[in-house]
């Protein structure tokens, strides 16, 4: 802590030296289990067709192949995954009866190694009946839409309707209501690392048991998933996760289709099975964020006030819904209003199956989504009222003085200050002129346009969202889902070496730096004497469902639970310090690798010599003292409870904010646009490290780019889909070349213990409405109006010819 009670400190990343220098630990450098063999998928190349037979004869009898499975093993073998909510669309991890998109898996080929897999895979006979695909949100709400499961009654998955407040008496008493329908793109998070598992089937003497190693960064939560599916405790099954992880950005989740697959193959082959996916197979079939089709109206005030809220969300699920989704409709529930304050609020949140791939978690996800649609919303408000943007926001943030503050839905907004935030943000970027810039650069013929966002920044996602596409009266009571726990386990060795094991899985934060960091600091030691272990292994690291490395967790809660951990351990360690030093424990501190009187600084004895009396010689500690120098902490906030029968819900822990401006230059000519720069404000609670803040910025906003002006999974009217970076455009560091003025506000927060927010998705959220409004600002004298992204010259050309 500094002088002002700010944690903030700037530390170098451990993780760094292995990765610059080629010694990395992922998972396809490593052989964890003995006798692996490696497997091969065979795809659909239909998106919607029936599967009239599959004949596995001939690659059964290639050389070198040990087992081919599918359809008929899976179905056999393996129960339908459990889903977050009760639908008749079963999901399992190949095609059963039919193929419901490009690249589903049908049929899984082991062999020796990947060439022969690969050629024994090309021998696989599928017989398909191909019918007509469902491609749209539009085409699966038609009345006559060709159904995806014949098990449901229409392509709508799940369709709920929310009311909260007088909605009705804010529209009929408006001054006017302004409403406008958005479309945000299906788009991914293209790894460096694709999926890869490891995974083997067990006899053991207390039965069949699974050991699988994957890249995904929430074990936790897939051995239920897997646990359901095998009909296994979770007892018998053993994920393992390696150190590395080559980028996720909440992609990975959808990985387990294929631990599973895996497993079976194992139980075929009766040897280890290994599958490394390759881009085309994770660009054409992995996952991806889900499309989205919106539409806002808002009841507003006759001085620009927003009064009430309407909105219809409708996501693109693809083939099935597939856990964790719904997740993206209801990530977002506690603060769908944004940073605004609004009183009535009416949603309606619907997902539909269509004969694309399905969907899953994408960094910012269920927030792109929102806030793209309700920024537009806010700027077309302002320019119906001929207001400036930056000052209608103003007139409608939350203000300062109502912290914490309750919205409608739920969400409790426990700390912020978001006018200053945002004077912050029009000061940086000298608005009054860049105002005049642009107004002098329209004179010359110059498209110039600037853009605001302002919008909340939801982390440490209470699981409990999720309930809520089931209604009110068929959750069970006392037993619904909730809350935001993180584990962490400390313990001391006879030398005084502290170590760490995180109950997260990094993808590049850098959890390690800051949890060496933390916990040197709690216990008054140098950063090398502790050692944070990444390694995750299901059968020895503490955790719950909810644990893993999602919806931006680690800084608020695994950070609280580690200073929980390192208070206990510290108890201790002062007491066996005191003993050397013969004085009573509440008399020392732990200060400088030492423990130390506080009035006699100089009278001290070194931290390990405290360790080693615990350690050596625990009969010398006083009676009832345990000599214990290990302590696990699960932080588990009490705010993060299930659903209420209203429906309400603190959808995540904590709410940062962020406020972004940009400008951008479209070219006359080539209608090319340019980000030219970037200005953003964050309140991310304490700064925990300001060098990796800045880096989770810096990726964020890449990130934002590529959905904002490039990357979309296009699919044809016939449903296939773009397959590989010929036609899957991905930011490069040309297009990144933005000026960028970063800096940050911190109002801690009250609920963790050391104030910290997340901030890991804020401008993937942010950015791409504040592009899509800047590009409306350059355009708005050509009466051109934007509702869906990406944009770049050939969109851009069309609404100016339109």
């Amino acid at each position: 802590m500094n002088d002002t009670g700010e944690y903030e400190r700037t530390t170098a990343r451990i993780e760094d030296p292995p990765l610059l220098t080629g010694r990395g630990r992922f998972l396809d450098d490593l052989d964890p289990l003995p006798g692996t063999l490696t497997a091969a998928v065979v795809r659909s190349p239909h998106p919607h067709a029936r599967i009239r037979s599959v004949d596995l004869e001939r690659a059964r009898r290639h050389p070198g192949v040990a087992a081919v499975i599918g359809p008929d093993e899976v179905a056999a073998e393996l129960r339908p995954f459990p889903l977050a909510l009760k639908t008749p669309m079963p999901y399992y991890p190949t095609a059963v009866g039919k193929t419901r998109y490009v690249g589903e898996p049908v049929a899984v080929v082991v062999a020796a190694d990947r060439y022969q897999a690969e050629d024994a895979a090309e021998l696989v006979a599928v017989d398909y009946e191909p019918l007509p695909p469902v491609v749209e949100i539009a085409d699966a709400l038609a009345p006559d839409a060709p159904l995806l499961h014949e098990t449901a009654e229409s392509n709508v998955a799940t369709d709920r309707t929310f009311v909260f407040g007088d909605v009705d008496a804010a529209f009929a008493g408006a001054h006017r209501v302004i409403t406008g329908e958005y479309d945000f793109p299906r788009y991914s998070s293209t790894p460096m690392e694709c999926y890869a598992v490891v995974a083997e089937w067990r006899h053991e003497a207390g039965g069949p048991a699974i050991e699988a190693w994957a890249n995904f960064h929430g074990p936790f939560s897939m051995v239920a998933v897997l646990a359901g599916a095998f009909a296994l405790p979770a007892s018998r099954i053993r994920l393992r996760i390696p150190a590395d992880n080559g980028g996720s950005f909440g992609i990975k989740a959808g990985i387990y289709p294929y631990v599973a697959l895996m497993a079976l193959a194992s139980k075929h082959a009766g040897r280890p099975v290994r599958w490394t996916e390759d881009r085309v197979e994770h660009l054409l079939a992995s996952s991806a964020g889900s499309d989205r089709r919106m539409s806002f109206s808002a009841a507003v005030s006759a001085d620009g006030r927003i009064e009430g809220l309407r909105a219809d969300l409708i996501d693109n699920v693809g083939g099935y819904l597939r856990p964790p989704e719904p997740s993206t409709l209801y990530r977002c529930f506690g603060n769908i209003t944004g940073s605004y304050r609004i009183d009535a609020v009416k949603l309606r949140s619907r997902a539909v199956v269509t004969n694309k791939t399905p969907t899953g978690l994408n960094r910012g996800f269920g927030g792109q989504q929102l806030y793209f649609g309700l920024e537009r919303l806010v700027d077309e408000i302002a320019a119906e009222y001929d207001t400036d943007p930056v000052e209608l926001r103003r007139r409608n943030l939350v203000p300062t003085e109502a912290f914490p503050y309750a919205t409608p839905t739920g969400g409790i907004y426990d700390s912020g200050d978001y006018h200053a935030a945002l004077d912050m943000l029009v000061k940086n970027a000298d608005y009054t002129a860049l105002r005049r810039e642009q107004q002098h650069a329209r004179q010359r013929g110059e498209f110039i346009g600037i853009g605001v966002a302002t919008i909340v920044d939801p982390s440490a996602t209470n699981i409990g969202y999720v309930g809520l596409a089931t209604p009110a009266e068929r959750r069970a009571t006392g037993h619904g889902k909730s809350g935001s726990t993180e584990h962490v386990r400390i313990s001391v060795d006879p030398s005084g070496v502290v170590s760490v094991l995180l109950g997260t899985v990094p993808q590049g934060q850098g959890h390690a730096t800051v949890a060496q960091q933390v916990v040197a600091d709690q216990l008054g030691l140098e950063r090398d004497a502790v050692h944070p272990v990444v390694e995750m292994d299901t059968a020895t690291t503490p955790w719950t469902i909810s644990s893993g490395s999602y919806s931006s967790r680690f800084a608020p809660l695994l950070t609280s639970a580690l200073v929980e951990a390192s208070e206990r351990l510290a108890a201790t360690v002062r007491i066996a310090g005191a003993v050397l030093l013969g004085v009573d424990a509440e008399a020392v501190e732990l200060a400088e690798g030492t423990v130390r009187l506080r009035a006699e600084p100089e009278r001290s004895v070194a931290f390990r010599h405290a360790a080693g009396l615990v350690h050596w010689n625990p009969g010398a500690l006083p009676a009832g003292v345990e000599a214990r120098l290990y302590e696990e902490a699960a932080f588990t906030p009490p705010e993060s409870k299930a659903p209420s029968r209203t429906d309400q819900i603190n959808s995540s822990l904590c709410y940062g904010f962020v406020a972004e401006l940009v400008v951008v230059r479209i070219d006359p000519a080539t209608l090319e646009i340019q980000l030219d720069q970037v200005f953003s404000v964050h309140d991310a609670g304490t700064i925990l490290n300001p060098v990796l803040l800045e880096g989770q910025v810096h990726g964020a906003l890449a990130h934002a780019i590529g959905g904002a002006m490039f990357e979309e999974m296009r699919y044809t009217r016939a449903g296939q889909p773009t397959a590989t970076f010929m036609d899957y455009l991905c930011p490069t560091t040309a297009e990144t070349a933005y000026r960028l003025d970063s800096d940050h506000l911190q109002t801690p927060s009250p609920l963790t213990r050391l104030g910290a927010k997340g901030c890991g998705e804020g401008s993937c959220m942010s950015l791409p409405v504040a592009i899509a409004n800047a590009v409306a600002d350059a355009l708005r004298p050509e009466g051109v109006r934007i509702s869906s992204l990406p944009l770049h010259g050939t969109v851009l050309h069309g609404l100016l010819t339109a």
